[in-house]
């Protein structure tokens, strides 16, 4: 099994195929970022060819309970015999195997964490059944959407598809390449991590042990070194390497600086060369290295879903679990509540009991945990005061369409308080009709003193609706922070900003998240009302509407 040379992203991917089916549970799996489609299942299929008939090959369904994928009592058996019978869960049947799973990035938290720790342990369920298998994470995320980042990093592969089409998925794996070892693997695949800075530990070990497995068990070439790097490491990237800041200094000079024999021969392992940072810069996904080229952020994380944010609760929402409780205040789980007394029947039968009575104690008895999705809704609050509110207005609806285009999908709503003259007023009521978003700030004038305190305050009122309601609100501020206009309507900037310092402690009390956005001209205005209420602050006079829903949107 050779490294070969750098090829194509599908012959890589078949590379990865072949490494990952000789030892799914040492390699940790794969997260594969691709749509469902035929290059995903060619691929998918070349891996269970690879890995051969006789191993498992298991595929976990969307929000399984934890009974299933640790194992616990198999019912029927058990009310049928009479005493407990287990059932071996998920990750027990797929020892020595590979577990498929859908829609990675939606992966309930605490099914991360369980499949995490069996990676750790190769152990799962209450009885410590051997559980070595591998995973693969099928990511259909959009956007921002991820995998779990604390699961990705337990696994050595990630392979993006999605930019290859049904032609493209026809190529092979790279020819093998011969080579003798030159470099100390683990120092080179070190170095490489820290270059393109790498912080977790697991990824040079996930490397190496790919570079061990492409050299068949002999130490590591360069070569084989390299594409390890090129398939463990380069997915993993944060940042480009910088360039050396010194050139080396002359033969003779370096002979005068060297340390004495005494001081010990141990040197810190060079750096790789350009070659083979080359090599592994060029497997880097187009997205991410233009990402790191321009200096951009590159942090992704998981979301339970497209929109919004999940909450367990009482009475509605989909099922979770269960736990015990009163069925008479929430939903009876009953298959929860027979497997929770199954083991116990034979104990509690008394002398010429029914065999096929069963005996329920109130210990028994389970109710469904259930979690509903919150809904969020960002209230816009913005200053339609003096000269430039024209300007303002013009963001604010920039910001309130780009948002409303997003939010037939993720079902979250906005709503919008402008400030102007002697008060405030609720020119759009929470929705998310982007049709009458457009009718209320078409009519919305501008102009005036600006009466910033009665501007918090309303926005405030809306917010606390929203949450009474059930739903998450986010508050946004668009203002110069210059308020001149107390709450009763008079004059003066000392009793006006004093006020709306006020209205703003009060936001920060309530424990809404908030931004405020400084329009003013030079910026800095509005800082200490963005202080005051505990938010975050931007001081972008000429930000516009895409600037402020992609800000809107990492605070949710």
């Amino acid at each position: 099994m050779g490294g070969g040379d750098g090829g194509s992203p599908w012959s890589d991917a078949l590379l990865a195929a072949r490494l990952l089916a000789a030892d799914p549970h040492g390699l940790g799996g794969a997260v594969v970022r691709a749509g469902p489609g035929p290059v995903r299942d060619r691929w998918l299929d070349r891996l269970r060819e690879a890995l051969g008939p006789d191993r498992p090959w298991r595929r976990m369904p969307p929000g399984i309970g934890d009974e299933r994928l640790l194992g616990g009592i198999d019912l029927a058996a058990t009310l049928s015999a009479g005493r407990p019978v287990a059932q071996a869960g998920l990750l027990a049947e797929a020892e020595g195997g590979v577990i498929v799973v859908p829609m990675a990035e939606r992966l309930e938290p605490g099914t991360a964490a369980r499949l995490a720790a069996a990676l750790d342990t190769g152990r799962a369920g209450p009885d410590g059944a051997p559980a070595r298998f591998g995973l693969i994470l099928l990511d259909e995320g959009e956007g921002d959407e991820a995998v779990p980042a604390a699961l990705a990093d337990r696994l050595a592969f990630r392979l993006d598809l999605r930019g290859l089409r049904a032609s493209d998925a026809d190529g092979t794996e790279p020819s093998p390449t011969a080579g003798a070892a030159e470099a100390d693997a683990v120092a080179l695949l070190c170095t490489i991590a820290d270059a393109f800075g790498i912080a977790s530990p697991r990824a040079p070990i996930l490397a190496l042990r790919a570079a061990r497995m492409l050299a068949e068990g002999a130490e590591p070439s360069d070569s084989a070194a390299v594409a390890a790097a090129r398939l463990v490491l380069a997915p993993r990237a944060e940042r480009l390497p910088q360039p050396a800041e010194a050139p080396p200094p002359p033969p003779e000079e370096a002979e005068r600086s060297s340390p004495p024999p005494d001081e010990g021969d141990r040197q810190d392992p060079a750096p790789p060369d350009d070659v083979v940072l080359d090599a592994v810069r060029a497997a880097i996904p187009p997205g991410l290295l233009e990402a790191l080229m321009t200096g951009g952020p590159r942090r992704s994380q998981s979301k339970a879903g497209r929109g919004g944010r999940e909450e367990a609760v009482a009475r509605t929402g989909r099922p979770v679990g269960s736990r015990p409780g009163d069925p008479r205040r929430h939903r009876l789980d009953l298959l929860a509540t027979l497997r929770a007394a199954a083991p116990w029947q034979r104990l509690r039968r008394g002398e010429g009991d029914d065999a096929s009575r069963l005996h329920i104690r109130r210990d028994d008895l389970r109710i469904r945990k259930l979690r509903r999705r919150v809904e969020t809704t960002t209230v816009f609050c913005v200053d339609a005061s003096g000269s430039a509110a024209l300007e303002r207005l013009a963001e604010a609806k920039g910001a309130v369409e780009a948002l409303l285009a997003e939010a037939y999908v993720r079902r979250d709503r906005v709503a919008l308080v402008a400030f102007r003259g002697r008060g405030a007023d609720l020119v759009l009521p929470p929705t998310r009709s982007l049709t009458r978003a457009k009718r209320g700030l078409a009519g919305l004038p501008g102009g005036g003193g600006t009466p910033l305190a009665s501007g918090l305050d309303a926005a405030l009122a809306v917010a606390l609706g929203v949450r009474r309601g059930g739903g998450q609100p986010v508050v946004v501020v668009l203002t110069d922070g210059r308020a001149n206009v107390a709450r009763d309507g008079e004059g003066g900037r000392a009793r006006a900003g004093e006020e709306a310092l006020s209205a703003a402690r009060a936001i920060r009390l309530a424990g809404l998240p908030a931004l405020v956005v400084d329009t003013g001209a030079r910026g800095g205005g509005a800082s200490a009302v963005a202080e005051a209420m505990a938010a975050r602050y931007l001081a972008l006079p000429r930000i516009d509407g895409g600037m402020i829903g992609a800000a809107v949107k990492a605070m949710r």
